[in-house]
């Protein structure tokens, strides 16, 4: 499988030690995962189902 490698802006560290991707690293991949991350640039609210912001 090929694996990309990540650059320095597309994520951080949270204070527990897990990779938290920023809405740069989202816009770079063009499309919602729909798994409610914490930057998502398209708006999917994961406890509706539905996107609260129309899609970049």
């Amino acid at each position: 499988m090929f694996k990309k490698e990540l650059d320095p802006e597309d994520f951080y560290y949270s204070p527990e030690g897990y990779i938290v991707f920023t809405e740069k690293y989202h816009l770079k991949r063009g499309y919602c995962c729909k798994s409610g991350c914490k930057h998502c640039p398209y708006g999917y609210n994961k406890k509706t189902g539905t996107f609260d912001k129309k899609e970049k």
